[in-house]
């Protein structure tokens, strides 16, 4: 599909989602009544998610403590083919998995329609979150739709073996001192390398990198009152500037889009020498880059901290099984389950209790030459020091935002300013 219909049709999918919710219920239960199974008769859990989150031995170990229980996983390649499968099935009003995860920025769309899904507050669960993790699944009146997964503190991943062949440190506190804390330090060290380079590239997508860089911004896309600002936000237009110079001009982006098919290959290829990397992107590289050495990770981040993503686990009141999706998702997301999902795909916990035990702060991934993990990146939390605004358009605004940085850095179809102008129609248009 070509950006501009793609964009289009994530466009469409939420007008149609809005249109068919208000106008029409699904004909399920309310969401505050957990109906379904009570736990005494077989029952099988559908639970669709994507990406990496960690939830494959936890599945088996889950059936195993409950012998009723059989759990079918669904796993969608990107939380884009995830959140597209959400949005039509909710408008259809059936079809939906008994427990879907959904993303941080499209969190805020579905907070428009809480009836949608169960309410999954209980005094059980009470206090297991960071404040802010449970306030965003929070309405006014107190519904909880979604239970915590993980957040997405980020660090810099690297290849320490193309450092070495470049003449660039390779220590992972010598790397964190040459990236330095800002983004120019970042993009100076990536002109080094490129210039010592073999046609190796610095970093893997300017998507990517604008993704680091945009989510230290507050307000880019919208105010707090719904105002949309993105296209006259000097901030965010600078930000594209920057990256595409960095990305085209100095030649420093391997020049694909992230999650392709190119993207992938790329691991293997030897196409990047370094990404922006949040917890669950670990899990996500060590299946990409099967086989290859030399990977790490550096305690730093350019701007100081920042975080990228984080999920939740919902209860679609279409679902027939509410009860025991209810068991299931609690289950998932207790304290001790989110470290032996971090110590599987590296989804940093967003539990209270994970973030203080000893298990996560002494994890270490043999993937990554045996970093410490789980200091590196409890302490790239603690950079963290923005929560952005996500509003009900951030996704579809980060999505045309996406596509005019694809179109100068990947298809190379547009130069910088025909692309930012692309991206202020599309933003015009909602």
């Amino acid at each position: 599909m070509h950006n501009r219909a793609k964009f289009t049709a994530l466009s469409a999918s939420a007008a149609c989602l809005a249109l068919a919710l208000s106008a029409c219920g699904t004909g399920s239960t309310p969401g505050g009544d957990i109906d379904g199974a009570t736990g005494e008769s077989d029952v099988t859990l559908t639970v669709a998610t994507f990406n990496e989150f960690g939830y494959e031995d936890l599945f088996t170990e889950y059936e195993e403590l409950n012998d009723n229980v059989t759990i079918e996983h669904k796993k969608a390649a990107t939380s884009n083919e995830a959140r597209d499968n959400l949005t039509t099935r909710l408008a259809a009003g059936s079809g939906l998995s008994d427990i879907e995860a959904i993303e941080v920025d499209w969190l805020a769309e579905l907070m428009e329609f809480p009836d949608q899904f169960a309410d999954l507050a209980d005094p059980a669960v009470e206090g297991r979150w960071l404040d802010w993790k449970t306030e965003a699944a929070t309405t006014p009146d107190g519904k909880l739709i979604g239970y915590g997964t993980d957040v997405g503190p980020q660090g810099v991943c690297y290849r320490a073996d193309l450092f070495e062949e470049a003449g660039l440190p390779t220590d992972r506190d010598e790397v964190a001192a040459l990236l330095g804390g800002t983004w120019e330090s970042y993009f100076e060290a990536g002109r080094d390398f490129v210039a010592a380079s073999d046609g190796v590239a610095w970093f893997d997508s300017a998507g990517a990198t604008y993704q680091g860089m945009i989510n230290q911004v507050e307000n880019a896309y919208e105010n707090e009152d719904g105002t949309v600002i993105a296209a006259d936000n000097a901030e965010v237009k600078e930000i594209y500037e920057t990256v595409v110079a960095a990305s085209v001009d100095d030649n420093l982006s391997a020049h694909l889009g992230q999650w392709s098919e190119d993207w992938t290959a790329g691991f293997q290829s030897d196409a990047f020498a370094t990404m922006l990397c949040p917890g669950w992107m670990l899990g996500v590289i060590e299946g990409n880059a099967e086989g290859v050495e030399g990977w790490d990770i550096a305690n730093v981040f350019p701007g100081g901290g920042g975080n990228w993503g984080g999920s939740y686990l919902t209860v679609p009141v279409q679902g027939e099984n509410q009860a025991e999706a209810k068991k299931l998702a609690d289950w998932l997301t207790a304290p001790e389950q989110q470290i032996k999902a971090f110590n599987a795909k590296g989804t940093f916990p967003s539990q209270v209790d994970a973030l203080e035990s000893t298990d996560l702060l002494g994890a270490t991934n043999e993937f990554f030459n045996g970093a410490p993990t789980g200091e590196i990146l409890a302490e790239r939390a603690l950079a963290v020091d923005i929560t952005p605004f996500k509003g009900p358009k951030y996704f579809p605004i980060n999505d045309a935002m996406q596509q005019a940085l694809t179109r100068v850095d990947v298809d190379q179809t547009d130069d910088v300013a025909s692309s930012w102008e692309k991206f202020v129609t599309a933003v015009n248009a909602l």
